[in-house]
C-alpha cells in the first residue's frame, strides 16, 4: 500500500528536494505539489493524502494557518518543513509526526520517513481494531451499561458513593465487573474496552461517561483514549516531547500523552500507593 503524499512549499527548489528524495522510496506516491496554502487546502480536500510535507513559512497563508483550516478528526500525517528551529515546538504541538530543517539533511530525512512509516502502521492497526471491536460488539450484542439510571439521575442513585461494580450487558447476560480489578480502559471508535482480571469487556459509550462513574482518586485519564488504574502503575518512564510511558503490573505499557502530562503528579505522589 502506497503512502499518498502532498508536498507544500513556496520554494521550487525545496519542493524539488523532497520530491527527488521520495522518488527513491517505492512505498511513497506523490499525488500533488503545492506552492501556497490555498493550493494546499484544495489539494488536501481533493486527494485526501496520507502524508503532507508542509512548509511553515509561506506568504499569504502559513503552514500553521493551513492546519487550522483542516478538519481535526481527519488530519493527514504531517511533517513540517522550516528554516527556523524555533518552530519545532509549534510543530509538535500541532500534532506533526516530525519536522525538517532546511537545508534538509539526507540522514535526517531518512529518519523522518521511518517515523512516518511507523505512524502509518500504528494508525492502520488502530483503524482495523476499531472495525473489529464494532463487529464483535454487533455479533455478541454487548455494548450497554446497566448504569444508565446513574447517569440519568445523578450521583444520588448510588448514595454519593463511587460504584464498586460496573454491570455490563453481554447479550442476554449481565456481567458484573469489579471496579477495583479494572487495569485500564481504552477507546476503540465508538466502543470502550474495559480490561479487568485478564478479560476485556466491550461496551458502547464514551470516555467522559466512564470518567464520571469512576473515582478520580483511583482512575485518571492519561490519553484522549485511555483511562488507567493508578494503583496498578508499577513504573513511569519519560519519553520525548513531554510524553511518558506507564508500565502496569503484568507488564502492559501505556502512553501518557503530553496533553495529560499534568497527571504525572498522580504517579509521583502517594495517590498510587495501596491502602
Amino acid at each position: 500500500m502506497k503512502i499518498r503524499t502532498i508536498i507544500v512549499d513556496d520554494e521550487v527548489l525545496s519542493r524539488r528536494g523532497v520530491e527527488l528524495r521520495l522518488r527513491g522510496c517505492a512505498d511513497f506516491e506523490i499525488v500533488a505539489q503545492c506552492a501556497n496554502g490555498r493550493e494546499a487546502l484544495a489539494a488536501i480536500q481533493q486527494y485526501k493524502p496520507d502524508l503532507v510535507f508542509l512548509d511553515i513559512q509561506m506568504p499569504g497563508m502559513t503552514g500553521l494557518e493551513v492546519l487550522a483550516h483542516l478538519p481535526q478528526e481527519s488530519l493527514p500525517v504531517l511533517v513540517f518543513v522550516t528554516a527556523y528551529d524555533q518552530y519545532a515546538i509549534q510543530a509538535f504541538e500541532a500534532r506533526a509526526v516530525d519536522y525538517l530543517l532546511k537545508p534538509i539533511d539526507d540522514a535526517r530525512f531518512d529518519a523522518t520517513l521511518m517515523r512516518v512509516r511507523e505512524h502509518m502502521r500504528a494508525r492502520t492497526a488502530a483503524e482495523q481494531r476499531d472495525r473489529l471491536m464494532q463487529v464483535i460488539a454487533e455479533i455478541t450484542g454487548c455494548g450497554e451499561l446497566v448504569l444508565d439510571e446513574i447517569l440519568a439521575h445523578g450521583r444520588k442513585a448510588i448514595e454519593g458513593r463511587w460504584p464498586e461494580v460496573l454491570p455490563i450487558r453481554q447479550g442476554r447476560e449481565t456481567v458484573r465487573v469489579t471496579v477495583s480489578a479494572i487495569q485500564w480502559i481504552d477507546a476503540a471508535g465508538d466502543y470502550m474496552c474495559i480490561h479487568a482480571g485478564g478479560n476485556t469487556h466491550i461496551l458502547r459509550g464514551t470516555m467522559k461517561e466512564l470518567e464520571e462513574l469512576l473515582d478520580p482518586k483511583l482512575f485518571q485519564r492519561v490519553h484522549r483514549s485511555t483511562i488507567v488504574n493508578l494503583r496498578l502503575v508499577k513504573s513511569l518512564r519519560a519519553h520525548m516531547n513531554g510524553e511518558y510511558f506507564l508500565t502496569l503490573e503484568g507488564g502492559h505499557e501505556l502512553k501518557l500523552s503530553r496533553t495529560y502530562r499534568d497527571k504525572v503528579e498522580f504517579f509521583l505522589s502517594g495517590s498510587t500507593s495501596r491502602s
